[in-house]
Parts: structure tokens; C-alpha cells; sequence
């Protein structure tokens, strides 16, 4: 019967055990990042760009 008392530790344990490893190629990763950073900088300036007029003075 003390057997039984280990089994369900035993078998909860063994699968936290387990690794999963995923490997991105290097460079898909950096191109992937430098695409990211361009489409945010397009964002900034579009923002800034949009922000310009309404800062100028309004002329009479």
C-alpha cells in the first residue's frame, strides 16, 4: 500500500521533467526585429509629421 502513495507524486512530477527547445535562426530573428523597429519609426514620424501643422501658428 506505501507504494501506491508515491505513484501519484511519481507521475506528477516525471512530466514537469520534460523541456521543450525551439530554436529561431539567427538571422530570420534580426531581420524580423529590424522590421519591427522600421514600421515603428514610420508610426513616430507619421505622428510627428501630422502633429507640425497644429503646432504652427495660425495667421490672420
Amino acid at each position: 500500500m506505501k507504494h501506491w502513495i508515491w505513484l501519484l507524486p511519481a507521475a506528477l512530477i516525471l512530466p514537469a521533467c520534460v523541456t521543450i527547445n525551439i530554436y529561431f535562426p539567427a538571422a530570420a530573428a534580426e531581420k524580423a526585429a529590424d522590421k519591427i523597429i522600421d514600421e515603428v519609426w514610420q508610426l513616430k514620424q507619421e505622428q510627428q509629421n501630422q502633429q507640425k501643422p497644429a503646432d504652427a501658428p495660425a495667421e490672420k
